[in-house]
């Protein structure tokens, strides 16, 4: 496999790698991250043992390794259960999951038959469920021989007890039965991102400009709050648009907590593990390094949002050589503003606004910018993407030709015609300008000007947020444009 990144050679130890359509995992082993003790975990029988000591080491029965255990990590897990306890407290809610026997989820998935697989990964299988209750669940299968095991199980049942928000997916309940490890969400209908953006049956109707930008917003809410809401952060570590869940009406949820970490505190600026993830999507600093902020996550949250506007894959080994990685891939054309218009998805169809084009894809290059301080906040970037979700598209009049048949490459003439017009025409005064970046055009021909990509970012988000408090309509001239 090529090295995606200059001077990180890839090996057989390294992250899992996601190539066309099927998916070659291949992790490396981290430090157990045990969490102190997880109210409700069954005892005795099918059950895990749950303690209250604080020792270095622990044994967990049924199948669980003895570890040793990371006593910063441990002292971490408790703050962010006392914190998670006492608001729980005070809102009078419930934090802990419910715990199945393997018998249940075997009856509610119907022996988990073929009728009702939802999909797998390197963690196992996923199949749609009935409870005895009548509720519609999804049931995650561990494959015992497969890469997610006792301790990535045993920090997603913790995360998912512990942090609630519309964006993340509710886990339901787990079941610790022998050596048999499951874990029950909510059953989400329009399953992955991943399968509404890639490799769709001719049936199904891709994704307009309005909805990608919608689930774009809601996967960075998410991400806000484990980074700033939740104590200590949260660092995701697997952001990928297959971990990315969407209900009936698009709204997406991040899934998959087994990879998460507990970011830094105090003083300190990173923390430091071996290299998981998904091959495309992985910042470069943490690839090289082992060192994990936040910022890591806002790269991946980048790659996702490209993937959003390009419909391409982070990597897909389909392509020609130098167009399987997206990152790669994307930066020449950042370089030239006429080409700019082949960043958008041809599936679109020219019904996209041009400036909502221009101001997501300013968006995405500061997200992957190469150094981790050049990169926004995930809290500006919901700012940023929230405007362009609060301000729909209308497809009924359309400001971008649509490239239909034969008409696809004389429409992308036209529309390089179009984007030097508007790119001209966007060179006034940062205060001739309500609702987008300064020059977004000049910003994305300039290799990445960092500090001013940042800048920007933020003045562009603070002044559409000012003028919302103020009851003004930011977008009042031109917002199609």
């Amino acid at each position: 496999m090529p090295c995606f990144f200059p001077c990180f050679d890839w090996n057989d130890e390294a992250v899992e790698f996601v190539g066309g359509s099927r998916q070659h995992d291949e992790k490396r082993e981290e430090k157990p991250m045990m969490p102190p003790s997880v109210d409700r975990l069954p005892a005795g029988n099918g059950g895990l043992n749950s303690r209250n000591s604080f020792d270095t080491k622990r044994e967990l029965v049924n199948g669980f390794k003895r570890d040793q255990v990371n006593v910063s990590e441990k002292r971490q897990l408790s703050g962010l259960k006392l914190e998670a306890l006492n608001r729980n407290k005070s809102s009078g809610s419930d934090f802990s999951a419910r715990t199945f026997t393997f018998r249940q989820l075997a009856a509610a998935t119907k022996n988990f038959r073929q009728e009702c697989f939802l999909g797998e990964g390197g963690f196992g299988s996923v199949h749609k469920g009935r409870l005895e209750t009548g509720e519609i669940v999804a049931v995650k299968q561990l494959d015992r021989n497969g890469l997610q095991g006792n301790k990535e199980f045993l920090v997603e049942v913790l995360m998912l007890s512990l942090l609630h928000h519309p964006n993340l997916v509710n886990m339901i309940g787990y079941c610790a039965d022998g050596d048999q490890r499951l874990l029950v969400y909510e059953y989400l209908s329009l399953g992955s991102l991943e399968n509404h953006l890639h490799d769709l049956p001719p049936d199904k109707e891709p994704l307009d400009w309005n909805t990608r930008m919608k689930i774009a917003a809601g996967a960075a809410n998410g991400l806000d709050y484990l980074h700033n809401v939740a104590s200590p952060p949260v660092i995701y570590r697997d952001l990928k648009s297959a971990n990315i869940l969407l209900d009936a009406d698009f709204q997406p949820k991040l899934s998959d907590f087994g990879l998460a970490k507990l970011g830094p505190t105090d003083d300190k600026s990173h923390v430091s593990t071996r290299v998981m993830g998904t091959y495309g999507y992985c910042a470069p600093e943490y690839a090289m390094t082992g060192q994990l902020t936040v910022k890591s996550d806002v790269f991946s949250f980048g790659v996702v949002l490209l993937e959003l506007i390009t419909g391409r894959r982070a990597f897909d080994s389909t392509r020609a050589h130098g167009e399987q990685n997206l990152i790669l891939w994307v930066k020449p054309l950042f370089n030239d503003r006429r080409r700019l218009s082949k960043l958008a998805d041809p599936r679109l169809q020219g019904r996209y606004p041009m400036r909502g084009l221009y101001q997501a894809l300013a968006v995405a290059s500061m997200c992957i910018q190469e150094h981790p301080a050049a990169r926004p906040s995930v809290t500006d970037i919901v700012t940023a993407l929230s405007y362009l979700a609060s301000h729909p598209y209308d497809p009924s009049t359309p400001l971008t030709p649509s490239l239909q048949g034969g008409e696809v490459e004389n429409g992308r003439r036209q529309e390089a015609e179009r984007i030097k017009t508007y790119l001209d025409d966007q060179k006034v005064a940062p205060n001739e300008r309500d609702d987008s970046p300064k020059d977004t055009g000049t910003f994305l021909n300039q290799n990445f000007d960092r500090e001013r990509a940042v800048a920007e970012a933020k003045m562009w988000g603070a002044n559409w947020r000012d003028k919302r408090m103020a009851n003004v309509d930011p977008g009042h001239t031109n917002s199609n444009s």
